[in-house]
């Protein structure tokens, strides 16, 4: 399943630019042409336990002076001790999650070839990083794939929580699932955006610079 995301681009396939969120989207996890180490998730004064997801996106803030990050996460889960293991790391009770982005990560491009190191790319960060990046969790959401049996004794019997959305592991499988229209449904409806019957044709506050449609 990690061969099939590591082909998948840099936004979360089928989440569009909205005022909600109009920074820069980022894939953190996984990415095979990636030779240091890649972001993970924390709890504030934690060294040792981190959670690293078998699919990371990063939309990160567009003013240095409000930085966060939003992260969309996917896991696999191949039995239902590793659903219930993998639900209680994001459940609503766990408290502020810390995205952790190594100096070396920000200082690569985003993809081989590429002359722009990704800390350019991010409109939180105005100079050359020396330090990582740690920033605190705005919004998290989390795509839960589960094999099909599993799936459907789920779907029958469980109630999913508000941040939380499923679905069979051979959608993420399949060749070219990012374009899956099923998928890129239900991943739409994992934005920010998607919590509101509408959106004002401009945010208070906002820098008013253009959406990224990366």
């Amino acid at each position: 399943m990690r061969e099939s995301l590591d082909r998948w681009p840099q936004r979360p396939p089928g989440i569009e630019p909205s005022l909600k969120q109009p920074g820069t989207w980022l894939k953190a996890r996984p990415d095979s042409a990636c030779t240091v180490h890649q972001p993970y998730l924390k709890l504030p004064g934690s060294k040792q336990l981190k959670t690293l997801p078998d699919g990371l996106y990063l939309h990160f803030s567009p003013r240095p002076d409000e930085p966060y990050v939003d992260i969309l996460c996917i896991e696999a889960c191949s039995t239902y001790q590793n659903l219930l293991d993998k639900r209680s790391r994001f459940a609503p009770s766990t408290g502020s999650l810390l995205a952790v982005c190594p100096v070396d990560w920000l200082m690569q491009p985003i993809r081989p070839g590429s002359a722009i190191p990704r800390w350019r790319l991010i409109r939180t960060i105005n100079h050359e990083p020396r330090a990582p990046l740690i920033l605190p969790v705005r919004d998290a959401r989390v795509l839960f794939a589960l094999r099909p049996q599993h799936y459907m004794g789920f779907v029958s019997s469980q109630t999913a929580h508000a941040h939380e959305f499923y679905c069979p592991m051979d959608a993420l499988m399949d060749e070219g699932g990012d374009q899956n229209p099923a998928l890129r449904a239900l991943m739409a409806r994992a934005a920010a955006a998607a919590n509101f019957m509408e959106l004002p044709a401009r945010a208070e506050g906002w820098d008013g610079a253009p959406l990224d449609k990366d």
